[in-house]
């Protein structure tokens, strides 16, 4: 199928292969490439899994290999319970309502 330019879509690249890591770090992360994802649009039409250039929101151009069309954010901070968020949610409300903390 046949992606055409303009459409936000993301590509991945390899940074580092394997062989251009540092020693430094663990084995595990040593023995696996370097990747990097980036959402931006698309300069020419292309096709998935063919390599392409994007121009991203800040105006940067990069190429990678296609991977998708119209991609999400999908962040988080994983399954575990970070308490500093819940911190941080009771001093914005403070700050918010002119320290007042029990609005």
């Amino acid at each position: 199928m046949l992606i055409k330019k303009g459409t936000w879509v993301q590509i991945h690249n390899v940074v580092l292969k394997p062989e251009e890591r540092t020693s430094k770090i663990p084995d595990e992360t040593k023995a696996t490439p370097l990747s990097m994802w980036v959402k931006g649009y698309l300069n020419t039409d292309g096709k998935i899994g063919e390599e392409v250039e994007i121009t991203t929101v800040t105006g940067r151009k990069l190429t990678g290999i296609l991977e998708e069309v119209n991609p999400a954010y999908t962040y988080g901070f994983g399954k575990s319970y970070v308490p500093e968020l819940l911190q941080v949610h009771a001093k914005l409300r403070e700050i918010m309502n002119g320290g007042n903390k029990n609005e």
